[in-house]
Protein backbone atom coordinates (compact mmCIF):
# COMPACT_ATOMS: atom_id res chain seq x y z
CA UNK A 1 0.00 0.00 0.00
CA UNK A 2 1.58 3.76 -0.95
CA UNK A 3 1.67 6.30 1.83
CA UNK A 4 -1.90 7.26 3.25
CA UNK A 5 -2.91 10.49 4.56
CA UNK A 6 -4.26 10.11 7.98
CA UNK A 7 -6.44 12.11 10.33
CA UNK A 8 -5.79 10.83 13.66
CA UNK A 9 -9.01 12.26 16.24
CA UNK A 10 -8.73 11.54 19.93
CA UNK A 11 -10.19 13.37 22.75
CA UNK A 12 -7.44 13.65 25.53
CA UNK A 13 -8.52 12.08 29.24
CA UNK A 14 -7.91 15.04 31.84
CA UNK A 15 -5.55 12.92 34.17
CA UNK A 16 -2.93 11.63 31.33
CA UNK A 17 -3.44 7.73 30.67
CA UNK A 18 -2.92 4.70 28.75
CA UNK A 19 -5.17 5.47 25.30
CA UNK A 20 -3.46 8.15 25.12
CA UNK A 21 0.14 6.94 25.36
CA UNK A 22 -1.23 4.06 23.08
CA UNK A 23 -2.28 7.27 20.07
CA UNK A 24 0.55 9.28 20.25
CA UNK A 25 3.02 5.90 19.81
CA UNK A 26 0.67 5.14 16.78
CA UNK A 27 0.88 8.68 15.16
CA UNK A 28 5.04 8.37 15.87
CA UNK A 29 4.83 4.88 13.96
CA UNK A 30 2.12 5.85 11.04
CA UNK A 31 4.70 8.97 10.13
CA UNK A 32 7.82 6.81 10.80
CA UNK A 33 6.37 4.76 8.17
CA UNK A 34 5.86 7.23 5.78
CA UNK A 35 2.34 8.03 6.02
CA UNK A 36 1.66 11.92 6.25
CA UNK A 37 -0.88 12.10 9.60
CA UNK A 38 -2.34 14.93 10.83
CA UNK A 39 -3.81 14.53 14.66
CA UNK A 40 -7.52 16.65 15.61
CA UNK A 41 -7.21 16.48 19.19
CA UNK A 42 -9.62 18.14 21.54
CA UNK A 43 -9.27 17.91 25.55
CA UNK A 44 -11.55 17.32 27.92
CA UNK A 45 -9.94 19.75 30.79
CA UNK A 46 -11.50 22.09 28.34
CA UNK A 47 -14.97 21.02 30.36
CA UNK A 48 -13.44 23.22 33.52
CA UNK A 49 -13.89 26.09 31.47
CA UNK A 50 -17.64 25.19 30.07
CA UNK A 51 -21.24 25.30 31.76
CA UNK A 52 -22.35 21.86 32.42
CA UNK A 53 -25.09 22.05 30.13
CA UNK A 54 -22.51 22.63 27.22
CA UNK A 55 -20.86 19.90 28.33
CA UNK A 56 -24.20 17.43 28.49
CA UNK A 57 -24.79 18.52 25.21
CA UNK A 58 -21.64 18.20 23.74
CA UNK A 59 -21.28 14.48 25.08
CA UNK A 60 -24.48 13.26 23.03
CA UNK A 61 -23.87 15.36 20.10
CA UNK A 62 -21.09 18.31 19.01
CA UNK A 63 -21.25 20.46 16.60
CA UNK A 64 -18.21 21.81 17.24
CA UNK A 65 -16.31 18.68 16.98
CA UNK A 66 -17.98 18.99 13.60
CA UNK A 67 -16.82 22.07 12.75
CA UNK A 68 -13.67 21.06 13.88
CA UNK A 69 -13.62 18.19 11.37
CA UNK A 70 -14.57 20.42 8.73
CA UNK A 71 -11.28 22.76 9.30
CA UNK A 72 -9.01 19.75 9.71
CA UNK A 73 -9.95 18.47 5.85
CA UNK A 74 -10.40 21.96 4.36
CA UNK A 75 -8.06 21.56 1.53
CA UNK A 76 -6.51 18.51 2.95
CA UNK A 77 -8.71 14.83 1.98
CA UNK A 78 -7.61 12.42 4.01
CA UNK A 79 -7.84 8.99 3.04
CA UNK A 80 -8.73 7.72 6.18
CA UNK A 81 -10.61 8.78 9.36
CA UNK A 82 -9.22 6.79 12.63
CA UNK A 83 -10.88 8.21 15.84
CA UNK A 84 -9.87 6.61 19.41
CA UNK A 85 -11.61 8.56 21.91
CA UNK A 86 -15.02 10.66 21.45
CA UNK A 87 -15.83 11.19 25.10
CA UNK A 88 -16.36 13.93 26.44
CA UNK A 89 -16.17 16.77 23.51
CA UNK A 90 -15.98 14.94 19.91
CA UNK A 91 -18.75 12.73 20.69
CA UNK A 92 -19.99 10.21 17.91
CA UNK A 93 -21.27 13.20 15.34
CA UNK A 94 -17.70 13.24 14.00
CA UNK A 95 -18.85 10.17 12.21
CA UNK A 96 -21.41 11.61 10.51
CA UNK A 97 -19.34 14.27 9.32
CA UNK A 98 -17.24 12.24 8.21
CA UNK A 99 -19.70 9.77 6.41
CA UNK A 100 -21.06 13.28 4.71
CA UNK A 101 -17.54 13.97 3.50
CA UNK A 102 -17.02 10.62 2.10
CA UNK A 103 -13.92 9.28 4.53
CA UNK A 104 -13.67 5.96 5.17
CA UNK A 105 -13.92 5.80 8.96
CA UNK A 106 -12.10 3.57 11.64
CA UNK A 107 -12.53 3.07 15.35
CA UNK A 108 -10.30 1.86 17.87
CA UNK A 109 -12.57 0.25 20.82
CA UNK A 110 -10.13 1.22 23.89
CA UNK A 111 -12.87 0.33 26.10
CA UNK A 112 -16.19 -1.25 27.28
CA UNK A 113 -17.70 2.39 27.54
CA UNK A 114 -20.21 1.53 24.60
CA UNK A 115 -21.38 -1.24 27.08
CA UNK A 116 -21.06 0.08 30.75
CA UNK A 117 -20.66 3.79 31.66
CA UNK A 118 -17.72 2.87 33.92
CA UNK A 119 -15.91 1.42 30.83
CA UNK A 120 -14.66 -1.47 32.52
CA UNK A 121 -17.24 -3.75 33.62
CA UNK A 122 -17.02 -3.39 37.50
CA UNK A 123 -18.86 -2.07 40.32
CA UNK A 124 -17.52 -2.19 43.86
CA UNK A 125 -14.82 -3.88 43.40
CA UNK A 126 -16.72 -6.72 41.21
CA UNK A 127 -17.11 -7.81 37.69
CA UNK A 128 -20.42 -6.27 36.77
CA UNK A 129 -22.31 -6.95 32.80
CA UNK A 130 -25.89 -5.63 34.29
CA UNK A 131 -25.88 -3.47 31.03
CA UNK A 132 -24.12 -5.90 28.84
CA UNK A 133 -27.01 -6.00 25.75
CA UNK A 134 -29.30 -3.77 27.46
CA UNK A 135 -29.89 0.00 28.02
CA UNK A 136 -27.71 1.10 30.71
CA UNK A 137 -30.10 2.41 33.10
CA UNK A 138 -28.58 0.38 36.04
CA UNK A 139 -25.71 2.10 35.41
CA UNK A 140 -27.07 5.37 35.92
CA UNK A 141 -28.74 4.17 39.09
CA UNK A 142 -25.69 2.93 40.58
CA UNK A 143 -23.98 6.60 38.99
CA UNK A 144 -21.40 4.17 37.34
CA UNK A 145 -19.92 7.11 35.62
CA UNK A 146 -17.67 9.14 38.19
CA UNK A 147 -19.90 8.46 41.08
CA UNK A 148 -22.49 10.75 39.42
CA UNK A 149 -25.98 10.19 38.67
CA UNK A 150 -26.33 13.25 36.84
CA UNK A 151 -23.13 12.47 34.64
CA UNK A 152 -24.12 8.76 34.33
CA UNK A 153 -27.65 9.99 32.54
CA UNK A 154 -25.79 12.23 30.55
CA UNK A 155 -23.47 9.27 29.60
CA UNK A 156 -25.77 6.71 29.00
CA UNK A 157 -28.57 9.22 27.02
CA UNK A 158 -25.11 9.81 24.82
CA UNK A 159 -25.30 5.96 24.29
CA UNK A 160 -28.75 5.22 23.81
CA UNK A 161 -29.23 8.11 21.02
CA UNK A 162 -26.80 6.68 18.84
CA UNK A 163 -27.77 3.44 19.34
CA UNK A 164 -31.01 4.71 18.00
CA UNK A 165 -29.81 6.77 15.02
CA UNK A 166 -27.56 3.35 14.24
CA UNK A 167 -24.11 5.72 14.46
CA UNK A 168 -21.81 3.03 14.95
CA UNK A 169 -23.70 0.38 12.31
CA UNK A 170 -23.79 2.72 9.93
CA UNK A 171 -21.32 5.18 10.12
CA UNK A 172 -18.36 3.52 11.07
CA UNK A 173 -16.94 0.81 8.68
CA UNK A 174 -14.03 -1.00 10.58
CA UNK A 175 -13.84 -1.40 14.14
CA UNK A 176 -10.56 -2.35 16.03
CA UNK A 177 -10.69 -4.35 19.12
CA UNK A 178 -7.60 -4.90 20.93
CA UNK A 179 -8.17 -8.58 22.03
CA UNK A 180 -10.28 -11.60 20.79
CA UNK A 181 -12.20 -11.38 24.69
CA UNK A 182 -13.07 -7.83 23.94
CA UNK A 183 -14.14 -8.42 20.57
CA UNK A 184 -16.35 -10.90 21.39
CA UNK A 185 -17.77 -8.43 23.87
CA UNK A 186 -18.31 -5.63 21.49
CA UNK A 187 -20.43 -8.71 19.28
CA UNK A 188 -22.57 -8.86 22.44
CA UNK A 189 -22.81 -5.40 22.18
CA UNK A 190 -24.52 -5.34 18.48
CA UNK A 191 -21.37 -4.14 16.70
CA UNK A 192 -20.78 -5.73 13.45
CA UNK A 193 -18.82 -9.05 13.48
CA UNK A 194 -17.56 -8.69 9.99
CA UNK A 195 -16.30 -4.99 10.79
CA UNK A 196 -14.33 -5.82 13.68
CA UNK A 197 -11.04 -6.35 13.78
CA UNK A 198 -7.91 -7.81 16.36
CA UNK A 199 -5.43 -5.36 16.66
CA UNK A 200 -3.25 -5.41 20.20
CA UNK A 201 -1.36 -2.41 20.65
CA UNK A 202 2.60 -2.30 20.88
CA UNK A 203 6.01 -0.82 22.14
CA UNK A 204 8.89 0.48 20.11
CA UNK A 205 11.71 -2.10 19.29
CA UNK A 206 14.47 -2.67 21.78
CA UNK A 207 17.31 -4.66 21.98
CA UNK A 208 16.49 -8.14 24.21
CA UNK A 209 18.08 -7.80 28.14
CA UNK A 210 19.86 -10.41 29.28
CA UNK A 211 18.05 -12.96 31.42
CA UNK A 212 20.65 -13.92 33.64
CA UNK A 213 21.00 -12.02 37.08
CA UNK A 214 17.89 -10.60 37.51
CA UNK A 215 15.65 -10.44 40.41
CA UNK A 216 12.19 -9.42 42.70
CA UNK A 217 9.15 -8.62 41.10
CA UNK A 218 7.51 -5.30 39.68
CA UNK A 219 3.69 -3.87 40.11
CA UNK A 220 3.42 -1.27 37.72
CA UNK A 221 -0.08 0.95 37.00
CA UNK A 222 -2.71 2.92 39.01
CA UNK A 223 -2.85 2.40 42.66
CA UNK A 224 -6.69 1.77 42.67
CA UNK A 225 -9.15 -1.06 42.99
CA UNK A 226 -10.13 -1.74 39.35
CA UNK A 227 -5.98 -2.45 38.88
CA UNK A 228 -5.63 -5.07 42.32
CA UNK A 229 -3.64 -3.01 44.76
CA UNK A 230 -6.10 -4.50 47.13
CA UNK A 231 -5.18 -7.86 46.41
CA UNK A 232 -1.44 -6.98 46.23
CA UNK A 233 -2.11 -4.87 50.06
CA UNK A 234 -4.03 -8.35 51.01
CA UNK A 235 -1.62 -10.85 50.23
CA UNK A 236 1.96 -9.07 51.43
CA UNK A 237 1.25 -10.63 54.93
CA UNK A 238 1.00 -13.75 53.74
CA UNK A 239 4.16 -13.78 51.54
CA UNK A 240 6.95 -13.98 54.08
CA UNK A 241 10.60 -13.52 52.94
CA UNK A 242 9.30 -13.28 49.36
CA UNK A 243 8.05 -9.70 50.16
CA UNK A 244 11.19 -8.15 50.67
CA UNK A 245 11.79 -9.04 46.66
CA UNK A 246 8.77 -6.90 45.44
CA UNK A 247 8.62 -3.03 44.54
CA UNK A 248 5.89 -1.18 43.69
CA UNK A 249 5.70 2.02 41.14
CA UNK A 250 2.45 4.28 40.79
CA UNK A 251 -0.21 6.54 42.20
CA UNK A 252 -3.52 6.61 42.98
CA UNK A 253 -6.31 6.68 45.47
CA UNK A 254 -4.58 3.71 47.47
CA UNK A 255 -0.96 5.67 47.74
CA UNK A 256 -1.51 6.56 51.54
CA UNK A 257 -1.88 3.06 51.99
CA UNK A 258 0.33 1.10 50.00
CA UNK A 259 3.55 3.67 50.82
CA UNK A 260 2.39 2.80 54.80
CA UNK A 261 2.17 -1.53 54.25
CA UNK A 262 5.61 -1.03 52.04
CA UNK A 263 7.79 1.66 53.52
CA UNK A 264 10.68 2.00 51.22
CA UNK A 265 9.53 -0.43 48.60
CA UNK A 266 6.78 2.11 47.67
CA UNK A 267 8.64 3.93 44.56
CA UNK A 268 5.74 6.00 43.87
CA UNK A 269 5.22 7.99 40.27
CA UNK A 270 8.45 6.63 38.31
CA UNK A 271 8.97 8.10 34.52
CA UNK A 272 8.78 5.40 31.96
CA UNK A 273 12.28 5.10 31.15
CA UNK A 274 13.01 4.26 34.84
CA UNK A 275 9.92 1.84 34.45
CA UNK A 276 11.35 0.22 31.60
CA UNK A 277 14.73 0.09 33.05
CA UNK A 278 13.60 -1.83 36.29
CA UNK A 279 11.34 -4.40 33.80
CA UNK A 280 14.74 -5.00 31.71
CA UNK A 281 16.61 -6.41 35.67
CA UNK A 282 13.05 -7.43 37.30
CA UNK A 283 11.87 -11.48 37.30
CA UNK A 284 8.38 -10.75 36.98
CA UNK A 285 5.88 -8.01 36.34
CA UNK A 286 2.36 -8.26 38.85
CA UNK A 287 -0.93 -7.86 37.13
CA UNK A 288 -3.68 -7.96 39.60
CA UNK A 289 -6.65 -6.10 38.03
CA UNK A 290 -9.65 -7.88 39.05
CA UNK A 291 -11.24 -6.06 35.62
CA UNK A 292 -11.49 -7.44 32.71
CA UNK A 293 -8.79 -4.54 31.32
CA UNK A 294 -8.75 -3.30 27.54
CA UNK A 295 -5.14 -4.01 26.72
CA UNK A 296 -2.40 -3.61 29.16
CA UNK A 297 0.05 -2.03 27.67
CA UNK A 298 2.41 -3.29 30.86
CA UNK A 299 1.96 -6.68 29.74
CA UNK A 300 3.66 -5.83 25.69
CA UNK A 301 6.49 -3.54 28.14
CA UNK A 302 7.19 -6.05 30.04
CA UNK A 303 7.61 -8.58 27.10
CA UNK A 304 9.55 -6.37 25.16
CA UNK A 305 12.11 -6.52 27.84
CA UNK A 306 11.98 -10.25 28.81
CA UNK A 307 10.06 -10.15 31.71
CA UNK A 308 7.24 -12.58 32.06
CA UNK A 309 3.66 -11.69 33.76
CA UNK A 310 1.72 -13.12 36.90
CA UNK A 311 -1.82 -11.75 36.26
CA UNK A 312 -5.26 -12.49 37.07
CA UNK A 313 -7.05 -15.51 35.15
CA UNK A 314 -9.54 -12.97 33.77
CA UNK A 315 -10.62 -11.03 30.47
CA UNK A 316 -7.94 -9.80 28.03
CA UNK A 317 -5.18 -11.27 30.49
CA UNK A 318 -5.93 -14.49 30.09
CA UNK A 319 -5.79 -14.23 26.77
CA UNK A 320 -2.49 -12.66 26.58
CA UNK A 321 -0.67 -14.58 29.16
CA UNK A 322 -0.35 -18.21 28.58
CA UNK A 323 -0.20 -19.80 31.86
CA UNK A 324 3.65 -21.77 32.66
CA UNK A 325 5.00 -20.10 29.65
CA UNK A 326 4.95 -16.51 29.55
CA UNK A 327 3.71 -16.05 32.81
CA UNK A 328 1.65 -17.40 35.66
CA UNK A 329 -2.04 -16.68 36.21
CA UNK A 330 -4.18 -17.24 39.59
CA UNK A 331 -8.36 -16.84 40.63
CA UNK A 332 -9.06 -13.19 40.36
CA UNK A 333 -9.47 -11.22 43.72
CA UNK A 334 -7.61 -14.26 45.37
CA UNK A 335 -4.56 -12.41 47.50
CA UNK A 336 -4.02 -16.22 48.81
CA UNK A 337 -3.45 -17.46 45.41
CA UNK A 338 -1.43 -14.28 44.11
CA UNK A 339 0.96 -15.03 46.97
CA UNK A 340 1.38 -18.36 46.15
CA UNK A 341 1.93 -17.20 42.78
CA UNK A 342 4.73 -14.84 43.63
CA UNK A 343 6.30 -17.06 45.97
CA UNK A 344 6.81 -19.85 43.28
CA UNK A 345 8.22 -16.98 41.46
CA UNK A 346 10.77 -16.41 43.60
CA UNK A 347 11.60 -19.55 44.37
CA UNK A 348 11.50 -20.85 40.62
CA UNK A 349 14.08 -18.12 39.18
CA UNK A 350 15.09 -20.54 36.37
CA UNK A 351 11.67 -21.14 35.20
CA UNK A 352 10.57 -17.71 35.46
CA UNK A 353 13.80 -16.47 33.31
CA UNK A 354 12.82 -19.16 30.67
CA UNK A 355 8.78 -17.80 30.60
CA UNK A 356 10.63 -14.34 30.19
CA UNK A 357 12.78 -15.86 26.96
CA UNK A 358 9.32 -16.92 25.72
CA UNK A 359 7.64 -13.68 26.30
CA UNK A 360 10.35 -11.65 24.10
CA UNK A 361 9.78 -13.90 21.11
CA UNK A 362 6.17 -13.56 21.83
CA UNK A 363 7.29 -9.73 21.71
CA UNK A 364 8.76 -10.50 18.51
CA UNK A 365 6.61 -11.90 16.71
CA UNK A 366 3.35 -10.24 17.42
CA UNK A 367 3.83 -6.77 19.77
CA UNK A 368 6.59 -4.46 17.46
CA UNK A 369 5.97 -1.41 15.33
CA UNK A 370 6.82 -3.50 11.86
CA UNK A 371 4.25 -5.90 13.17
CA UNK A 372 1.56 -3.44 14.24
CA UNK A 373 1.65 -0.92 10.96
CA UNK A 374 0.98 -4.33 8.64
CA UNK A 375 -2.11 -5.08 10.31
CA UNK A 376 -3.19 -1.42 10.63
CA UNK A 377 -3.09 -1.00 7.12
CA UNK A 378 -5.07 -4.59 6.47
CA UNK A 379 -7.83 -2.61 8.54
CA UNK A 380 -7.34 0.65 6.83
CA UNK A 381 -7.10 -1.01 3.26
CA UNK A 382 -10.62 -3.08 4.01
CA UNK A 383 -12.15 0.21 4.99
CA UNK A 384 -11.27 1.99 2.41
CA UNK A 385 -12.24 -0.68 -0.22
CA UNK A 386 -15.65 -1.47 1.78
CA UNK A 387 -16.59 2.51 1.87
CA UNK A 388 -15.92 2.74 -1.61
CA UNK A 389 -17.85 -0.03 -2.50
CA UNK A 390 -21.00 0.62 -0.52
CA UNK A 391 -20.80 4.39 -1.07
CA UNK A 392 -20.22 4.81 -5.09
CA UNK A 393 -19.56 8.03 -6.45
CA UNK A 394 -17.92 11.62 -5.49
CA UNK A 395 -15.68 10.32 -7.60
CA UNK A 396 -18.59 7.63 -6.94
CA UNK A 397 -19.75 8.27 -3.72
CA UNK A 398 -23.60 8.43 -2.80
CA UNK A 399 -23.29 9.69 1.19
CA UNK A 400 -26.15 9.31 3.61
CA UNK A 401 -27.06 13.12 5.21
CA UNK A 402 -26.56 13.01 8.33
CA UNK A 403 -28.64 13.90 11.55
CA UNK A 404 -28.17 17.89 12.17
CA UNK A 405 -28.91 17.48 15.45
CA UNK A 406 -29.47 14.44 17.90
CA UNK A 407 -33.21 15.39 17.34
CA UNK A 408 -33.86 14.33 13.40
CA UNK A 409 -33.36 11.12 12.29
CA UNK A 410 -30.50 9.96 9.64
CA UNK A 411 -33.35 10.80 7.42
CA UNK A 412 -33.78 14.60 8.15
CA UNK A 413 -37.45 13.45 9.46
CA UNK A 414 -38.65 14.47 13.11
CA UNK A 415 -37.76 11.76 15.66
CA UNK A 416 -40.95 11.23 18.07
CA UNK A 417 -40.17 12.99 21.98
Amino acid sequence: MPPLRILVAHCAYQLYGGEDSVVEAEVTMLREQGHEVRLLLMRNDDIGQMPAWAVARDTIWSQEARRRLREATSGWRPDVLHVHNTLLLLSPSIFWEARQQGIPVVQTLHNFRQGCLSATFLRNGKVCEDCLGHAPWAGVRHGCYRDSKAQSLVLATSLMTHRWLGTYQTQVDRFIALTHFAREKFIGLGLPAERLHVKPNFVPWCAAPPQQGRQGGLYVGRLSVEKGIDVLLKAWPLLGEASAQLRVMGTGPREEDTQTLLQTQYLGHTPLPKVLEAMASASFLLLPSVCYEGFPRTVVEAFSRGLPVIASRLGSMAELIEHGQTGLLFEPGNPQALADAIRWACEHPQAMADMGARARTVYEQEFTADRNHAHLMAVYQEAIDSHHVSNPGLGGRVVPRPPTSPGTRPDGSAQNR
